[in-house]
């Protein structure tokens, strides 16, 4: 099965993100805006259980935090993608790290770069232009964030919640 561990930042910010993507994101219909903090991983079912189990002790000695979206950003010149920028803060650092140490798979393909992707598979000639329209905004949204979900793939490509873990309380 493949699994995604993400946060789901407000309605307000999803809007806010939805009201680009729809035009910009091919992966608009496949998932809501979010904060990557797992990359896609694969898990035997026989497994999930203890994977669930592992992500409660980490929602557990995770208090909740305050995520600040500052401004939209770029991968580009490694590829067209454009973003929401999240400040990278210590708390959401150390919940990454968690993630990414044993028991839980390691992976080191991409720094940790936290984002909410709004366009992707842009020609070089739409992205300068887009880019360039979205630079000239300005973008400021904070909130707590106090929980972070589990997610799998579906048949489709589309993914959705197997479980949600709330920040301190687990």
């Amino acid at each position: 099965m493949k699994c995604g561990i993400a946060i789901f930042p407000s309605k307000k910010i999803q809007d806010f993100a939805n009201s680009y993507r729809k035009r910009y994101d091919s992966h608009y219909a496949l998932i809501p805006p979010h904060i990557t903090l797992k990359y896609a991983f694969e898990v035997e079912e026989d497994k999930l259980n203890e994977l669930v189990q592992q992500l409660r002790n980490v929602a557990r000695e995770t208090e909740p935090f305050t995520l600040r979206v500052t401004k939209f950003s770029s991968f580009y010149p490694v590829n067209n993608v454009i973003y929401l920028k999240v400040e990278k803060t210590e708390p959401l650092i150390k919940l990454h790290e968690k993630l990414h140490r044993p028991p839980f798979i390691e992976q080191t393909d991409y720094a940790f770069v936290p984002h909410i992707t709004i366009a992707r598979d842009l020609s070089n000639d739409e992205y300068s232009d887009v880019f360039g329209r979205f630079n000239m905004q300005s973008v400021h949204f904070e909130e707590q964030v106090d929980r972070f979900h589990l997610l799998y793939q579906l048949d489709n490509g589309s993914w959705s919640a197997y479980e949600t873990f709330h920040l301190g309380k687990e």
